[in-house]
């Protein structure tokens, strides 16, 4: 009997000396063992502020630089990635940081820096200093850029805990896109050919000076200028019971703009460069919102201005002109919309 205690005794001992081994050897190094139980830190970039209300990161974004501040908001970390590595839906950037509580901040799609410049920082800088300007040239009649702009993307959360337990810890950090496509078309409406050399196209605001919480700093007037304008062709709808369609010749000018931001007045102006002459000149945030409620409705989502001044990128503003070279400006098409002006002050 007395053996046969001590055999289940000693049985009990080695069985809970194997479990206590088993639990060891997954995080201690008692044994030979590939478990890992360390906290693996990762950041998820998410471009879906958009009118698709879609993730679209992986689709246009191809260069990240992220930094990580502490609660005193000083930066600890940062790294800068791009390339074909962003493209993959799968893409995260891998942080080494010590477990703990942090905000996150991204500029993205700086690329060679030809559009955008961010200072470059070191550890311990301020998050006041992360700011991103838009580069532009002088002339007699001030700062402009005349080249198509890269596309520009911000991203900040707060608060965001990175905790200290094993296995992979994914933040993720959505992104704002900060630049705008702006197609802007002449067309007179006798049908009558556009010399597109005849006119310059700029739209000027105060907005080439970003904070790093995305809102504007105090900035000179940029006037960004048309970096392309071609001749097109376009058909117009004849009215019922009227003549058959026909083409006509237009002028098109491309633009793009930093973040139009709601406050902020940008001015297009179409100007007649052999009389010096304004054709017109529109307050571009105010026209562009008159057709937000017809994206609204596509999508079954109210938005606000502001939120749609950030999902919208790509305006089309097709003005005409009356036989002086006027515009007339009873209607004008924003996008595929049309819209009847009784009051052009906006």
């Amino acid at each position: 009997m007395k053996i046969s205690v001590y055999l289940s005794k000693i049985g009990s001992f080695v069985l809970s000396l194997a479990f206590a081994a088993g639990t060891l050897t997954s995080c201690d190094s008692l044994y030979d063992y590939e478990g890992d139980c360390s906290a693996t830190y990762r950041v998820k970039f998410l471009y879906d502020k958009n009118l698709k209300f879609a993730d679209a990161f992986a689709h246009e974004v191809r260069s990240v630089t992220l930094y990580v501040l502490d609660r005193n908001g000083r930066v600890v970390w940062q790294r800068s990635e791009s390339g074909e590595a962003l493209a993959s839906d799968n893409y995260a950037m891998t942080v080494e940081v010590d477990p703990g509580t942090y905000d996150l901040m991204a500029w993205c799609g700086l690329g060679d820096g030809r559009s955008f410049t961010v200072p470059a920082v070191s550890a311990g800088a301020e998050r006041e200093t992360l700011t991103c300007t838009l580069n532009r040239k002088h002339d007699s009649s001030g700062a402009y850029v005349n080249d198509r702009l890269e596309n520009l993307y911000h991203g900040y959360v707060e608060n965001q805990t990175f905790p200290d337990s094993e296995g992979e810890h994914v933040v993720t950090l959505p992104l704002t896109k900060n630049t705008n496509r702006v197609r802007v078309v002449l067309q007179h409406l006798s049908g009558e050919a556009v010399d597109r050399n005849k006119f310059d196209f700029a739209i000027t605001d105060e907005n080439g000076l970003m904070d790093w919480d995305n809102s504007l700093l105090q900035d000179e007037p940029v006037a960004c200028r048309a970096w392309r304008i071609d001749t097109g062709t376009a058909e117009v709808d004849p009215l019922e019971g009227g003549a058959p369609a026909t083409p006509v010749s237009v002028a098109v000018a491309e633009m793009s703009v930093a973040r139009l931001v709601k406050g902020h007045r940008p001015t297009l102006t179409v100007t007649n460069k052999d009389t010096g002459r304004k054709v017109l000149s529109i307050p571009v945030i105010d026209y562009a919102l008159l057709v937000k409620g017809q994206y609204e409705d596509e999508k079954g989502r109210e938005m606000t201005d502001q939120d749609y001044l950030d999902r919208q990128d790509e305006y089309s503003m097709t003005f005409f002109l009356d036989e002086r070279g006027n515009w007339a400006s009873a209607q004008v098409f924003i996008n595929e919309w049309m819209i009847v002006l009784s009051d052009v002050n906006i």
